[in-house]
């Protein structure tokens, strides 16, 4: 029976639903993925309240999934487990007795890294619902979307609007919501300069073009000629600067910024330069953005000039549901577009060789 918003009539296809599924497991950090064939469904009877089951279209691939995989973060995930967190797919059921669902069986919905979070802690209530003292992660601490059923919960999906495909919108669950709320912190105003480090990768190409949208001057920091062009002739980056090429990334900031440095920087590369560079460059009242997470490196600034031109260094760990729901529906009214790769499932461990690698522009995405 199909039900509708607000009621607990909530169950459909449970008949064609199957009882196991193909998987993309990792029974053990720093072991190769196994990709499974017999890995269980979740059945719509076993729905709690306030649960559902989406069968997925398809999942992006993140820099997050490499280092569950790796086992390399402080917190280490838990094992073993199904990685991923960038699902769009359909809900298939919705568990009984659930309330005032904010969806229905048959919407198009998405997963995120965020994939529990109470709603009424003091950080939930603040909108810091991924600093939840009860969070659960998708694909870290609980099964994510490297599988063709996921279970998730009504309150914590991203209902996808008409107007983007299902893998745009699952790079911008994760990508897109992490660079937005973070450019949206960046206290800047249109016409100011921000600086991205990273800006040919997966959060990157997203971040000039969110950037854009909020009418800011985009300087795109990475390596190499097919991302120079991802980023100056498709996504429309004001400068751009090659780290492998320029001896002093500085001072070519402050060069194309008249001498006085970027107004922010949101650094999305995974590694510990983009950070020390970045207090450098800015300007006096500038605000770095920490986003990308390397594994072990360690945040190295002058405290006397991060003082004395008044700097300010602030984390942004990826959004919340009303950011998801802002950025997805930006990406699908076409002002941001999502560049990526589509690929089938049993490719995931290459992906993660040339994610390892720096070699990927744009997003993959897997099919399922």
């Amino acid at each position: 029976m199909l039900g509708r918003p607000g009621t607990a009539l909530t169950t459909l296809f449970s008949n064609s639903i199957p009882k196991v599924q193909k998987a993309a497991v990792i029974a053990k950090t720093g072991e190769k993925v196994q990709i499974k064939d017999d890995h269980p469904v979740k059945q719509p009877d076993q729905l709690k309240p306030g649960e559902c089951l989406v069968r997925l279209h398809c999942t992006g691939v993140c820099h997050t999934d490499l280092h569950a995989s790796l086992g390399d973060w402080p917190i280490p995930p838990s094992v073993p487990l199904v990685g991923g967190h960038e699902g769009v797919g359909e809900v298939v059921a919705i568990g009984k007795n659930t309330m005032g669902s904010p969806v229905k069986v048959g919407d198009r919905v998405g997963i995120k890294w965020v994939a529990y979070s109470c709603l009424n802690c003091e950080q939930c209530r603040k909108g810091l619902e991924q600093n939840c003292a009860d969070v659960k992660l998708s694909g870290y601490t609980t099964d994510g979307t490297f599988q063709q059923y996921v279970q998730s919960w009504v309150n914590i999906v991203t209902p996808i609007p008409e107007g983007i495909s299902s893998e745009a919108a699952a790079s911008v669950l994760c990508a897109g919501v992490t660079v937005y709320r973070a450019l949206k912190q960046a206290g800047t105003v249109p016409n100011d300069w921000v600086a991205l480090p990273g800006a040919g990768g997966g959060l990157g190409h997203l971040a000039v073009q969110y950037a854009k949208v909020m009418g800011l001057r985009v300087i795109a920091i990475d390596g190499g000629e097919e991302k120079r062009r991802l980023c100056m002739d498709m996504l429309g980056a004001d400068a751009w600067i090659d780290f492998t090429e320029t001896k002093d990334i500085v001072s070519e900031v402050k060069r194309i910024t008249g001498g006085r440095g970027a107004n922010a920087a949101v650094v999305t590369a995974a590694s510990s330069g983009g950070y020390t560079q970045a207090v450098d460059y800015l300007r006096e009242g500038g605000t770095l953005m920490a986003v990308g997470l390397p594994a072990k490196a360690q945040l190295n600034a002058s405290i006397f000039f991060t003082v004395f031109k008044n700097i300010c260094i602030r984390g942004s760990y990826v959004g919340n549901r009303q950011d998801a729901i802002e950025a997805v529906n930006i990406a699908a009214s076409g002002r941001v577009k999502v560049h990526y790769t589509s690929k089938p499932l049993k490719e995931l461990e290459r992906v993660y060789e040339d994610l390892g690698k720096g070699k990927i522009a744009g997003r993959v995405v897997l099919t399922m």
